[in-house]
């Protein structure tokens, strides 16, 4: 399956589009991994949002999504909080519907965020705090580790940076 992208501004999505993304995360995030939190943290008005929409369900379902916040922005616990005078670019509440996974969406929702980040922004440095079970995923897209692995609520993360990719200066 090849996914239909689209992104958007928080305030241009439609109704249909925030309810897709907010019941998907909170489908995944509060009831699948079981972690009372308030996922709609006051971030999204300010964020870009990837969604990701399987082009052949009727409707296009929305499968996947993740958000951008310009600045460097981190979730309680983590290392990243010394960290925030820079100009990084964090990738966040990346979720792949349970019937989607296996299917590699996950990695396509972070190269699409990549390519956002790099076209948008330029050579930029891009940060994300993953649960500390995915790290080696996230290195295959050039993630190092950052700090040592804490608990967010009561799941383990680790904080996770992109180095800006080198410019050619002029000769």
């Amino acid at each position: 399956m090849i996914p239909h992208f689209l992104w958007a501004e928080f305030d241009r999505l439609t109704g249909r589009q925030v309810h897709d993304l907010l019941r998907l995360r909170q489908d995944v995030f509060v009831v699948e991994q079981n972690c009372p939190f308030p996922e709609i943290d006051g971030r999204d008005p300010a964020a870009e949002h990837l969604l990701a929409f399987d082009p052949t369900r009727k409707g296009g379902a929305l499968v996947g999504t993740l958000r951008l916040l310009d600045g460097a922005v981190a979730p309680h616990g983590s290392s990243l909080a010394t960290l925030l005078s820079d100009a990084a670019t964090t990738i966040g509440r990346i979720v792949v519907a349970p019937e989607y996974r296996g299917v590699k969406l996950g990695g396509l929702l972070l190269t699409e965020a990549i390519r956002q980040v790099e076209t948008t922004r330029g050579p930029h440095i891009m940060q994300l705090s993953a649960q500390a079970h995915l790290e080696g995923f996230y290195a295959r897209f050039g993630f190092g580790a950052v700090g040592e692995e804490y608990l967010e609520d009561n799941i383990r993360h680790i904080d996770m940076r992109r180095p800006a990719p080198a410019t050619e200066s002029a000769a």
